[in-house]
């Protein structure tokens, strides 16, 4: 009996348990805790599939109370929209192109839509608390406002510290309190009564800002694009700061796919904004911005590696968390697709191994909705700015520009291109050529005047080794510099010699900082997911993939150029680690050991990089909307319809020091077809990077002071220069052509260049002893350029050889010489002929006359002979 009553109290306690926990769940929906979640899209299939992905992980994640999708669209677009079914959605009118001012600004359609929904929806007064979110998130577990830290006039929110125009004018612009403006966006869980508050303002701000033309610039804004982008990002902030509210800053709850989270931190919302990867494997929301894969049934997005690979790839526990939440992600996005492909009645996919996997025990618990830790809680510590009248703004730190280069005609018209548009492009700072040449280089090299410059010993042949690597000349350069010049600046910005700048390439917009370079990714290392990495640094989980394009702070780079110089000499020694599958080199012959060395040497003093798509583009390649890109790396031939550059095939061609020289123009940007705007925008490009190399030589031939480049020279003169041009033209030609087919042979592929483009640096190079005479024949073989400048461009050879050039040491002494020629010819032929006729002459009375009357005759009529002593001889002949 007591046994009994035992039981029944045990489930008695049990179901009042479970009830309990169900009226709790019951009551978050009920006032004062109803929630509610908003994002904002417009009429596109690029943010259909965002809208798949979000609604799927929102059922997933279990996030409580509805959800509502606020759509802008056109009427236009409304009539042939497909996707209506796709969420809960409440229709708002479209503020693309704002009604008023006409300016096109697709952003504004948030806190438009946010203003409509407040307004006329009546779910709207139903809601005590409200999660704004983007369209391209996924949830990874429930945001419940006032678990994450959330109170009346207390918003959470995430950072985002790029907003500095918070702290500058602007803010003093556009909000009475400067003081309360906040660096944030992305997530967004606040009070109902604090967005009533704020959106209005947040609307009319975001006009205010779009409107201020003149504070656009990224120094103002932090907007890499200097276009007003984010003026919504703005909006939002400096409405804040106008209604007093003061936001709880959480830079735990929100991560970017491609971070790794810290220890201890579960991120319950994922923003895949940027591109990321896993080994090979990579995924940019930018390249799908008009797929239509949520009507296309049974397709997928790429599938990415399974945890089984990860989990061999990565042995860094942490780090292998965040590799975890890159295919995370996609594999949310995909299971979504096929969730939403079997709504619309699609047939049942074939089975893959990737399908059973979405379906697998294994997915699911690695995709369970995850619940918040006391680290995703914690919350940032933020200064609180403090308004001074007239404070003046803290300056900008200084910033130096330095590139490496060699004694070399290639290098001499990359230094010319790139030094013109470091000017044009309104760089802060200075900018100083390292020039890496052997004694024997600088005997005859003639460009010192092409760009500020300091003088490095040549590396190109190891001192110790003798191992030919001219690559080693970047690291060995800039530790030369760092070791002998003083330079106040705070941030040093290295580039490479074959770039073109389009813009400014500063620290300050890219988040660079002490400890925290940036730089451009290089995906192919692939030596940093593997034993390279940990044969050559203590720390093979920072190895950061990056290269090209690099900003670090100058104590940073005093400490890192010894070990960027070691490494790559370590590297280059480690032949039995040179293959592809190790290093990613196509070549398997360690060119890319200084691209390794910089990499592990910045891991080796846990430099990590902030890693920037933004900032360099190689023509050929089409860019992403919207991104103004700050450099153009010419390292890979491209083409403009049959128009085509290679940098290779100017490798031995003097452009600098012959008058008017250039590269064949490219097409007029107005013949290009304007149906496809992806081509339009990528051959635009590359029309612009040809365009600023000719224009840089152009500029660069007039300081020299060429003549006007329709003068023609004096007929005579241009016969005698036209005999010594074709007399080389046809050496010239040939050898040109054979390095072109070897430049064919080595480079496979657009892609397998990039690798390892100083390479074929490199090839070319190994015989430069006997090759140096060749490249610096034009000025001894014709005197100086002056000489020739009549000469036609096409008719100036490209090389010449050594050997003409000796033969022929002096115009003066050589048309002596061919007139005495032509002299003694003369004269030995008009003797012959005088000879010929005496002796027919007298052929009449040979009979009669005898042998030494003959002999008298015959000397008589000797001509020139008389002079080389043969007279004496018949004389004394006739005398005896």
């Amino acid at each position: 009996m007591m046994e009994k009553r035992a039981i029944l109290v045990l489930l008695v306690l049990t179901l009042s348990l479970i009830s309990g926990q169900e009226s709790e769940k019951i009551d978050t929906q009920k006032a004062p805790w109803r929630i509610h979640t908003l994002f904002s899209v417009e009429c596109q299939n690029y943010f259909d599939w965002q809208t798949v992905g979000l609604m799927h992980s929102y059922r997933k994640a279990q996030q409580p109370g509805p959800i509502t999708r606020l759509l802008s669209c056109t009427e236009q677009e409304r009539k042939s929209y497909r996707g209506m079914e796709l969420a809960p959605t409440f229709e708002v009118p479209s503020m693309s192109r704002h009604p008023k001012t006409g300016d096109w600004y697709p952003a504004i359609n948030k806190p438009a839509g946010v203003v409509h929904w407040l307004k006329y929806s009546q779910e709207a007064e139903n809601v005590d608390w409200v999660v704004i979110l983007d369209a391209d998130m996924i949830i990874r577990g429930p945001i419940v406002p006032w678990e994450i830290g959330a109170e009346k006039g207390k918003p959470v929110s995430a950072y985002y510290g790029y907003l500095i125009g918070c702290d500058n004018i602007l803010a003093k612009l556009h909000t009475k309190h400067p003081e309360l403006c906040d660096k944030v966006g992305g997530l967004l869980a606040m009070h109902i009564d604090d967005l009533r508050a704020l959106a209005p303002l947040w609307l009319s701000k975001t006009e205010e800002v779009r409107e201020d033309r003149a504070h656009w610039p990224t120094n103002y804004t932090g907007d890499i694009y200097g276009t007003g982008w984010i003026s919504e990002m703005y909006g939002y902030s400096f409405g804040a700061a106008e209604v007093g509210l003061r936001h709880k800053i959480n830079d735990n709850l929100m991560i970017y796919p491609g971070y790794t989270p810290r220890e201890g931190v579960e991120p319950i919302l994922m923003h895949y904004g940027l591109p990321f990867n896993v080994g090979n494997w990579s995924f940019s929301k930018l390249e799908h911005h008009d797929d239509d894969i949520v009507y296309d049934c049974s397709r997928l997005f790429p599938e990415p590696p399974y945890p089984r690979e990860i989990t061999q790839m990565e042995p860094d526990h942490n780090k292998r968390r965040g590799l975890f939440l890159n295919i995370e992600c996609i594999n949310t996005l995909n299971e979504g697709l096929l969730l939403q492909h079997a709504a619309f009645g699609c047939p049942k996919p074939k089975w893959s191994k990737y399908l059973s996997f979405l379906k697998s025990k294994t997915f699911v618990e690695l995709s369970r909705p995850k619940r918040l830790t006391a680290e995703s809680r914690q919350m940032m510590e933020v200064e609180i700015h403090k308004e001074v009248d007239n404070e003046p703004e803290k300056p900008h730190p200084k910033i130096h520009t330095i590139f490496s280069t060699e004694c070399s005609p290639y290098f001499d018209w990359q230094t010319v291109g790139l030094v013109h548009s470091f000017y044009k492009s309104g760089q802060p700072g200075n900018i100083t050529r390292l020039l890496s040449c052997t004694d024997e280089d600088l005997k005859q090299y003639k460009g010192h005047d092409l760009a500020p410059t300091h003088y490095v010993p040549s590396m190109s042949r190891h001192p110790l080794t003798g191992d030919w690597y001219p690559a080693i000349n970047k690291p060995a350069a800039v530790l030369h510099w760092m070791n002998h010049v003083k330079t106040d600046a705070e941030y040093i910005v290295i580039l490479d010699a074959d770039m073109i700048m389009r813009g400014p390439i500063t620290p300050w917009e890219f988040n660079a900082g002490r400890s925290r370079p940036v730089s451009t990714p290089y995906d192919y290392l692939i030596g940093c997911d593997n034993i390279l990495a940990k044969l050559h640094t203590r720390h093979p989980e920072a190895c950061d993939k990056v290269g090209g394009v690099i900003i670090m702070h100058v104590d940073d780079l005093r400490k890192f150029a010894l070990q960027w110089l070691h490494k790559t000499e370590e590297v280059r020694l480690d032949r039995s680690h040179w293959s592809k599958n190790i290093t990613g080199d196509v070549y398997e012959a360690g060119w890319i050991s200084e691209m390794y060395g910089y990499s592990f040497g910045a891991a080796e003093l846990n430099l990590r990089h902030v890693i920037s798509n933004e900032i360099l583009i190689y023509p050929g390649y089409v860019p992403v909307p919207g991104v103004n890109y700050r450099v153009f790396h010419y390292g890979l031939e491209y083409r403009v319809g049959n128009w085509s550059f290679d940098k290779a095939n100017w490798r031995h061609t003097d452009l600098v020091n012959k008058c008017w020289a250039k590269f064949p123009d490219p097409p007029d940007p107005s013949s290009l077809d304007q149906t496809d705007n992806n081509s339009l925008q990528r051959d635009l490009l590359s029309i612009e990077c040809a365009t600023t190399l000719n224009e840089a030589l152009r500029l660069h031939h007039e300081r020299r002071k060429c003549p006007d480049p329709n003068t023609l020279s004096p007929p005579n003169r241009e016969r005698v220069n036209q005999e010594r041009v074709n007399e080389t033209r046809t050496n010239a030609e040939t050898r040109t052509n054979a390095e072109t087919r070897t430049n064919a042979e080595t480079r496979t592929s657009a892609e397998t260049r990039t690798n390892a483009e100083t390479r074929t640096d490199a090839e070319t190079r190994t015989d430069a002893e006997a090759r140096m005479a060749i490249e610096t024949t034009t000025s001894r073989k014709f005197g100086n350029v002056d000489d020739v400048q009549a000469l036609r461009h096409d008719e100036i050879p490209k090389n010449v050889s050594q050997n003409s050039s000796q033969a022929e040491t002096s115009n003066g002494t050589f048309t002596s010489m061919r007139f005495w020629i032509m002299a003694l010819w003369a004269l030995s032929i008009l003797g012959f002929l005088g000879v010929m006729s005496v002796m027919l002459r007298g052929r009449k009375g040979l009979k009669k006359r005898g042998k030494v009357y003959k002999s008298k005759r015959r000397t008589t009529y000797s001509g020139f002979w008389d002079t080389n002593g043969q007279d004496r001889h018949l004389r004394s002949a006739e005398t005896a």
